[in-house]
């Protein structure tokens, strides 16, 4: 299978895979540029995000049914962004110019989460736009990720970039709870500070991400742009899509996890956007070693434990809660993440042809996401509605009956488990 090369250069098919030790191992210069952009952009974002569900539940005084319903409203409508970002890449071939314009928009809603001040329609229009430009930038992303060196090396590649990614995911927690100690407790300073870093992001992806058309080459006649829904002809990417999207209907969301954390443990509210920095640094240090063995061994296996791993949350939750549990649950969530984000992308991502690969990965993408605000918004109406245990043991019977159909699904192995050695 041909890929491109961060020079722009499509590497011809008959081309010898890379060898181990050999340059052909390293980590692509387009995928530690992008890993450096998301690094920066997530410090940015995490920032405003570890302090989202404390400001909008005990602050604005939301009902775990609103929050729920609002955090998936935002999550789902970037995720349906996320098609015409994919699609929008694969018919100019200029990624990472479409790429740009969604980290470029999530910067500025910073500033819209700054003027809103404590108005709830200016705070869901700002974070609607933050979401929409994370929505844009994230398929054509990828897309450059997958296209930047051999199938037989994307999960090393996806695990590398998730890795940076999940650096600035550990610092912006940090920062937020650094800025608010020091302005006692100054939401507008955690905005300002956010618009910042992520202006400087922008400029990173600008001056040191390859630019320009890269398909097609000068050499070769444009391809035909692939349609939007031309990936779900593929039985391999059906299957994949599918035990995804199921897998995904099962999924609470973390800040769901956090809030049952702290209401079971009576946590300070000081300390709880200190709460995704376990998860962010279980995912740090796994994040890599999960994408080498998906590729050595195959990356149906490690998606499915990774959601095992989400079930084992699910159950702790369940046991009457002491102060070491935080450990654990934060940690399986990191598992979770590491072996199921990048993990699912390089899965797919060898399945799709190349002049679609970002929106094929756009419609998985979305797909999974829309799920996710089902299986969210669903948990905060059975919190509401039952409690909250009565909830979670509906949650991790959805999840347990996913992961089996999800085995059923991609148990075909030939095209699913990509170029493992």
């Amino acid at each position: 299978m041909t890929y491109l090369a961060t020079t722009g250069r499509r590497d011809d098919a008959s081309a010898s895979p890379p060898t181990g030790g050999g340059a052909g191992r390293r980590v692509p210069a387009t995928v530690l540029a992008l890993g450096t952009v998301s690094l920066v952009t997530d410090v940015s974002s995490e920032m405003v995000t570890a302090v989202l569900p404390l400001y909008l539940v005990l602050g604005l005084g939301l009902s775990p049914l609103q929050f729920g319903f609002l955090d998936g409203l935002f999550n789902a409508a970037s995720a349906v962004v996320r098609l015409i970002g994919g699609h929008a890449a694969d018919r100019s071939g200029r990624h990472k110019r479409i790429a740009g314009i969604g980290y470029l928009l999530s910067a500025c809603s910073r500033l819209g989460l700054l003027l809103a001040g404590g108005a709830t329609a200016g705070l869901a229009t700002a974070l609607a736009a933050d979401r929409v430009g994370k929505g844009i930038r994230t398929a054509p992303r990828d897309a450059l990720i997958s296209l930047s060196g051999p199938p037989e090396t994307l999960g090393r590649s996806f695990g590398v970039h998730r890795a940076m990614d999940t650096t600035g995911a550990l610092l912006g927690p940090l920062a937020a709870f650094a800025v608010l100690w020091a302005t006692a407790d100054a939401y507008d300073a955690v905005f300002v500070v956010s618009f910042c870093i992520g202006l400087l992001g922008v400029l990173v992806l600008v001056l040191y991400v390859p630019g320009g058309p890269y398909l097609p080459s000068p050499t070769r006649p444009a391809p035909v742009p692939a349609k939007a829904l031309a990936p779900l002809r593929d039985p391999a990417f059906r299957r994949i899509l599918a035990a995804a999207a199921l897998l995904g209907a099962a999924t609470i969301g973390d800040s769901f996890v956090y809030l049952l954390l702290q209401r079971e443990l009576d946590l300070s509210p000081g300390w709880f956007p200190l709460l995704p920095l376990g998860v962010a640094a279980s995912y740090l240090l796994l994040a890599v070693p999960a994408g080498r063995i998906a590729d050595r061994f195959g990356r149906r296996l490690p998606f499915l434990c990774g959601h095992f791993a989400l079930l084992g949350v699910y159950a702790v939750l369940l046991t009457p809660l002491r102060p070491m549990a935080i450990v654990l649950v934060l940690v399986l969530l990191g598992v979770f993440y590491a072996a199921t984000d990048g993990v699912l992308m390089a899965l797919a991502g060898p399945v799709l042809p190349t002049t679609g690969r970002a929106g094929g990965l756009a419609l998985l993408q979305t797909g999974q996401a829309l799920t996710r605000l089902v299986g969210t918004a669903g948990f905060g109406a059975a919190w509401t509605l039952w409690g909250q245990r009565p909830a979670l043991y509906a949650a991790l019977t959805l999840l347990a009956v996913g992961l089996t159909c999800g085995w059923v699904l991609l148990r075909e192995s030939s095209p699913l488990e990509g170029t493992a050695s």
